[in-house]
């Protein structure tokens, strides 16, 4: 990697090889702090029938469970991302380890239903603003055209959350019951914030002040331009899609294997697991594709909008055959499904950051992942429905829903996404004008 794959530092002592090694410690860092956050949502789905057992709750009133994390997940996602625009991240970074950890504990204690819903709502709300402000901090310290890696690996530790999550939860509620699983996750929280507190550090060059020359000459696009432009519609749209089949793979698939295809719970979950091992293998491959198209001067609405649509169509195709297959077919469509679907997790996040100027990244990318995130809240509950009212056949039902809104979702990544000719239409304008 050469001196200008990393943006410059405005540390006039830093030298070029400190900025570079500080970007990828501070990348591992985020990427172990997806990991955390993923192994948090998916402990609630790999604890499914032992939770339902024990509390017990229907379908239904699981589903609203999990939906229940998401009732402030997007708006929280949206303020801090905005407000992430204005305040360093590294504290906000920080914060959210620790609300994660303070959440999860009265859970791991005791209580019923109230306690369960109330870990949620609170946990969503800290864990909404996540995943766009990883990006916004990991991608400050990268070029455009080394973003598509570094996003890529904030979105693989989502993948590696469950993949090391899957066993480890099931072994330890198979040893200790659930409430122990969650007691784990809180620790893991709180032993990253205090990594995060020693290591953890923002670009200075994104920090730049705004200086009165350029003050009195530009102002940044207006929030309400940015949600208009055909790239944000699009990108939102795939990535509702995403997020639609995130939250169906994290919250319902360890029962779909169990409840319809028959598979044990440690069987379950290593299938889990694999779907998302198998998800980091297609995001590398996309984020090597879209790279290598970059560097050869391909536009982006080819390199990321039409990548991301073709992995997107492939997605639904697998998702709309499950109700056909058999049971080893189904399994096979499903995981391709999720693992097809991944990639345009981190071609919104790259996407966002190429169509707006970084005085909008936090706002840009806190918004669009509310937006999409909204699927986490309509999801979950939604499926939980189709089972209620139709046993077996609902997770079918599941499966066909998610295919159609990837259809939609690709068709609108291939149609509408093109930040390079957005960004010129964004482009600061004069004072006045």
């Amino acid at each position: 990697m050469s001196d200008t794959d990393v943006a410059p530092s405005l540390a006039l002592p830093v030298s070029p090889a400190a900025d570079r090694g500080r970007a990828w410690v501070v990348t591992a860092l985020l990427v172990v702090f997806m990991m955390i956050n993923f192994a948090d949502k998916a402990v609630l789905g790999l604890a499914a029938d032992p939770i339902r057992a024990d509390l017990h709750l229907s379908a239904t009133s699981y589903g609203l469970a999990n939906s229940a994390f998401f009732l402030f997940f997007s708006l929280s996602g949206a303020a801090v991302g905005i407000l992430a625009d204005r305040v360093p991240s590294r504290g906000l970074l920080l914060g959210m380890a620790l609300l994660w950890s303070l959440a999860q504990g009265p859970l791991a204690l005791g209580g019923g239903i109230a306690v369960l819903v109330g870990s949620r709502v609170l946990l969503g709300a800290a864990e909404g603003p996540a995943y766009p402000i990883a990006q916004h901090t990991a991608l400050s310290w990268f070029a455009d055209r080394r973003r598509s890696l570094a996003a890529s690996l904030v979105l693989a530790g989502t993948s590696l959350g469950v993949v090391v999550a899957s066993p480890v939860v099931t072994s330890i509620m198979n040893r200790h019951g659930w409430r122990a699983a969650f007691g784990t996750v809180a620790v893991a929280g709180a032993l990253w914030a205090v990594l995060w507190l020693l290591l953890g550090r923002e670009n200075p060059a994104a920090d730049r002040p705004v200086t009165p020359d350029t003050a009195s000459d530009t102002r940044p696009p207006r929030y309400r331009d940015i949600i208009r432009t055909r790239t944000w519609v699009g990108v939102t749209l795939a990535y509702f899609a995403t997020y639609w089949v995130v939250a169906f793979a994290l919250v319902w698939m360890p029962s779909y294997l169990e409840n319809a295809l028959g598979y044990s719970s440690t069987s379950a979950s290593k299938l889990v697991g694999l779907a998302w091992a198998l998800s980091i293998v297609v995001i590398f491959g996309q984020a090597g594709m879209t790279g290598w198209l970059l560097r050869r001067g391909v536009a982006s609405r080819v390199a990321r909008g039409r990548v991301g649509g073709v992995l997107l169509l492939v997605a639904a195709a697998a998702m709309l055959a499950v109700p056909a297959a058999s049971h080893g077919a189904a399994v096979a469509l499903l995981i391709a499904g999720t693992v097809f679907a991944g990639p345009m997790s981190s071609i919104a996040a790259a996407t966002a950051v190429e169509l707006v100027p970084a005085v909008r990244r936090g706002g840009a990318l806190g918004t669009m992942n509310a937006a999409a995130t909204l699927a986490g809240l309509i999801g979950p509950a939604v499926i939980g429905k189709l089972i209620d009212a139709h046993a077996m056949a609902g997770y079918r039902d599941a499966a066909v829903l998610s295919g159609a809104l990837l259809l939609i979702g690709a068709i609108a990544a291939l149609w509408l996404i093109d930040a390079e000719r957005d960004a010129a239409n964004l482009a600061p304008a004069k004072e006045g004008s």
